[in-house]
């Protein structure tokens, strides 16, 4: 018979507005993005309006990425923010007068990759061979977990996570990874998709989230299910305020929060002091 202990001991959470097995729950969102991987950025421009582009854009500008630092960028395995973070790094040391070389600086500069699904990565590489960037040593690409990483204590100048931290099963064991591996002075920032609560607004995202999203993921990615489990996880992701105060719990300091297009996605922010 299945009592409420067997209930506790299962340790249910969330996927989308289903309760599942905290232990089935890494693989179920597994099969999601194995099953969209081939069309992730496709959808993303589809489903944005080609959005996406600038709230990258804003987060790497927000992050102020300099030649010899050592970054973390998780749950990035398409290399969307990879790539902008190396050509503003690249920008950089193109306007700065230094006495440095530029094989020197790029040498120095590590921009590790770090997904949790391989095929994922396998987008990423592809992309970054045609852009030319296959043999760049600074791109480093690891499969990994945001909730146990690989990396060592007080390592990286910067972390960040784009559209991927309400897909972990821990958020707090995330954030407290993303702490430990930061460097004294370093920068966390997550950009994800969040809450809005302009009345008329937020009518009008509920009928294009549930409605549209799952209906052009069906037609264009041939996936219904899996765009329909995207949506229903942004819901079930913690508000702005609260998911500010998660950072803040894991040690961050001057942690804040910037809402774009009303809060249809938040960048979070918080320093390791």
């Amino acid at each position: 018979m299945f009592s409420s202990a067997n209930a506790l001991h299962s340790h249910a959470t969330s996927f989308g507005f289903k309760e599942v097995k905290e232990d089935e729950k890494s693989q179920m969102v597994g099969n999601v993005f194995s099953s969209v991987a081939s069309n992730y950025d496709l959808m993303n421009d589809l489903m944005s309006a080609g959005l996406h582009r600038l709230w990258k854009d804003r987060l790497v500008s927000e992050l102020n990425p300099f030649p010899g630092m050592k970054h973390l960028d998780v749950a990035g395995g398409t290399g969307d923010v990879a790539f902008r973070i190396l050509e503003s790094i690249n920008s950089t040391r193109r306007r700065a007068l230094q006495d440095v070389s530029e094989d020197g600086l790029q040498e120095e500069t590590q921009i590790y990759v770090c997904d949790i699904n391989p095929n994922m990565l396998n987008v990423g590489k592809k992309r970054a061979m045609e852009r030319g960037l296959g043999e760049n040593q600074s791109l480093i690409w690891v499969e990994g977990d945001a909730e146990a990483l690989t990396f060592d204590n007080n390592s990286m100048d910067g972390y960040t996570i784009a559209f991927g931290i309400r897909n972990v099963t821990h958020i707090e064991k995330a954030l407290a990874e993303a702490y430990r591996v930061l460097k004294r002075g370093g920068r966390f920032l997550c950009l994800e998709l969040s809450h809005v609560d302009i009345p008329v607004f937020k009518d009008l995202y509920d009928y294009y989230s549930f409605s549209i999203i799952p209906a052009v993921g069906e037609l264009v990615a041939g996936d219904r299910e899996s765009y329909q489990y995207l949506v229903e996880s942004i819901r079930r992701f913690p508000p702005q305020e609260t998911f500010a105060s998660m950072i803040a719990d894991a040690g961050f300091q001057k942690v804040e929060y910037e809402n774009l297009v009303g809060g249809v996605v938040a960048i979070h922010s918080g320093l390791k002091l």
